[in-house]
């Protein structure tokens, strides 16, 4: 019985005309599924004409090493068209419920994927799912109508033709990807409005360009001039003994800010009057974290503050500091576990986000608690609420305490994660109005939603205050924010209240866009233990309290009686006191100048190239006993 074959039958020159035509095609496809305005991606196309090959070349080879495969064009395009469209789609997802866009790595965690799928409430692009699958349809049945005229030499006619086809394409594909997609020079030279925030980079430039570049990222940079030998004496220097006897307790809450005490806004009542009333208490420190990253970024601030590394000297490339840690390192829990603390980190998320079941364990936290081990949860809207990790806190503290042990914490809160919108808390929640001149409807119900949240973060706040002021116990807590709010595409939000959180000339890093605020505060025991007038003095902190949150650590070391636990933490306290917010390629120094690397002393240059060697050390190299 012989093979039906197609009616049509297409030359080698108009199947790879046609392979062109549907490249084309299908990257217009995954353009359109990105999560942002594609009129918009045209325009910054159309502006920067490069991104045009840049995202369909890699489209086109994958395509045509799909035909060869298949032995059709039709049959390669549906096929390329439903693994590059899924991928943006995905892409478009995660970003939506993460901030993140999806890197190649991410193939090596599809369990992780398949369960956040089953627990949390994401909302699929349907139109694009169904377009993505019409187009696929409809090429897979050109496919069988339209077929292609054997190669012109007898030995390509088979399969062996069919592999060698495939295998070039595939192999140009990894060459373009190791060269021309994956040149940082290039990269760096097409921008972006926000170039350290990676969502906002995927989708103004494309999510097939975008991915294959991440293929040659690296997590960690070798500094150059690093010297195993040299890194290792620097751990070889004297510690002190034991700090002081208190509690620390840290809260950092999800998008935490105080954007709303900006002038544009009238409130009837202030939205946080806890965190204003402790910004004036005579035992309480106050100031702003630098953090890591803009808008997103968990996790990098929690590494920063607990390891004092910073995410953003790792690499050029580094999205997030927790997927390249693979081992045991000096961090806040290990000083104060040494101590016989008992160390604990709560998250009321799931542990294999970032992959903090392990990571945490290799900072040195004793105990971990995700929200899979969390009992009687209390939800508003998708997310836990910071009432009930209040509660939890106070919870554990009290079994510390009853238990005879001191306590170092840190959590993680999650309630006002993004985004932002008018069903975040239910179906016909009723926000308290935002009162600012000049806002579109879209960006005033943001704004109504995200201060909701804020408005529970601050009550936390109070209650943890209240929690602690009536214990006998000494006990320090600290409060901060992991990164500003995610306020719409192209920052809708802050352009609309006139708040400048956009890079300057040439990638100039513009501070505001990374700080959140902070409030270091002790009860009426751990005051009188520390004596908190001294401590506080001693401390040195900048007028403005600005701090890098890699410093943040450090610094709580020091007010608690430990800043010369390790001679890392040492090292730590000494740099930020010369230069105490180091963001990318910004330097604010002792007198609150901001300064170039180049600008600051060679001492200070100097100490900051040992600082990026040390790190890579203990990532790389040390070997820590649990």
């Amino acid at each position: 019985m012989k093979t039906r074959s197609p009616k049509i039958q297409l030359s080698l020159p108009l199947s790879l005309l046609a392979a062109v035509l549907l490249s084309g095609v299908v990257t217009l496809l995954a353009l359109w599924c990105q999560p942002n305005a594609f009129r918009g991606v045209v325009a910054n196309f159309l502006q920067k004409p490069v991104l045009i090959p840049l995202n369909a070349l890699p489209v086109g080879l994958l395509l045509l090493g799909l035909s060869f495969l298949l032995r059709n064009v039709f049959f390669g395009a549906a096929l390329a068209n439903l693994l590059v469209c899924g991928f943006s789609i995905a892409n478009r997802v995660k970003i939506e419920v993460r901030d993140e866009p999806v890197f190649p790595r991410d193939l090596s965690l599809l369990k992780e994927v398949f369960s956040a799928v089953g627990n949390y409430e994401i909302r699929y692009p349907v139109a694009a799912i169904v377009l993505v699958l019409a187009a696929t349809a409809v090429l897979a049945v050109l496919g069988v109508f339209v077929g292609v005229k054997p190669f012109p030499a007898e030995r390509l006619r088979g399969w062996r033709g069919s592999l060698l086809g495939a295998a070039a394409s595939l192999g140009m594909l990894v060459l373009l990807t190791v060269t021309v997609l994956g040149s940082a020079g290039l990269y760096d030279s097409i921008g972006a409005s926000n170039p350290y925030h990676l969502s906002t980079v995927f989708n103004e430039n494309g999510f097939p360009y975008n991915f294959f570049h991440q293929f040659t990222t690296f997590p960690v940079d070798r500094p150059e001039g690093f010297s195993r030998a040299q890194a290792a004496s620097w751990d070889e220097g004297e510690s002190s003994g034991r700090g002081e006897r208190v509690h620390l307790m840290m809260v950092m809450n999800e998008a935490f800010s105080d954007l709303t005490d900006h002038p544009a806004f009238v409130w009837e009542k202030d939205p946080l009057p806890n965190l204003h009333a402790l910004q004036k208490d005579p035992h309480a420190l106050s100031g702003y974290v630098v953090v890591p990253g803009f808008a997103g970024g968990t996790a990098n601030t929690e590494f920063d503050t607990l390891t004092g590394m910073q995410t953003n000297a790792l690499s050029a490339a580094t999205s997030s500091a927790m997927r390249v840690v693979n081992r045991n390192l000096d961090s806040v829990f290990r000083v104060f576990g040494d101590e016989g603390y008992h160390t604990s980190f709560f998250h009321p998320g799931d542990d294999w986000f970032y992959n903090r079941e392990n990571v945490y364990r290799w900072l040195g936290a004793a105990e971990t608690v995700f929200v899979d081990e969390m009992e009687d949860l209390e939800y508003k809207g998708r997310w836990v609420t910071d009432s009930y990790m209040a509660d939890f806190i106070e919870e554990k503290f009290e079994e510390a305490v009853s238990s005879g042990q001191m306590l170092c914490n840190y959590t993680t809160t999650i309630q006002n994660h993004m985004s932002y919108t008018a069903d975040k808390y239910g179906e016909g929640y009723e926000f308290p109005p935002v009162s600012a001149p000049g806002l579109s409807p879209e960006v005033e119900t943001m704004l109504a939603v995200y201060t909701e949240g804020v408005r529970d973060a601050d009550a936390m706040l109070g209650q943890l205050v209240d929690c602690f002021s009536n214990t006998e116990e000494p006990v320090v807590l600290a409060f901060w924010g992991d990164h500003l709010p995610y306020l719409g595409d192209n920052q809708a939000g802050y352009r609309q209240l006139g708040l400048d959180v956009f890079s300057g000339p040439e990638g100039q890093e513009n501070l505001t866009a990374y700080e959140t605020p902070y409030v270091i505060w002790a009860n009426d025991a751990a005051a009188e233990v520390l004596d908190w007038e001294n401590a506080v003095e001693t401390l040195d902190l900048p007028e403005d309290g600005r701090l890098s949150a890699c410093f943040l650590g450090a610094a709580l070391l020091e007010l608690t009686g430990r800043g010369q636990a390790t001679p890392w933490f040492t090292f730590l306290n000494q740099l930020r006191r010369e230069t105490p917010v180091v963001q990318k390629t910004a330097y604010v120094t002792a007198d609150g100048g901001l300064a170039a690397e180049s600008a600051l002393p060679e001492a200070v240059r100097e100490r900051l190239v040992q600082w990026r060697r040390w790190s890579y050390y203990k990532l790389k190299y040390k070997e820590i006993r649990q």
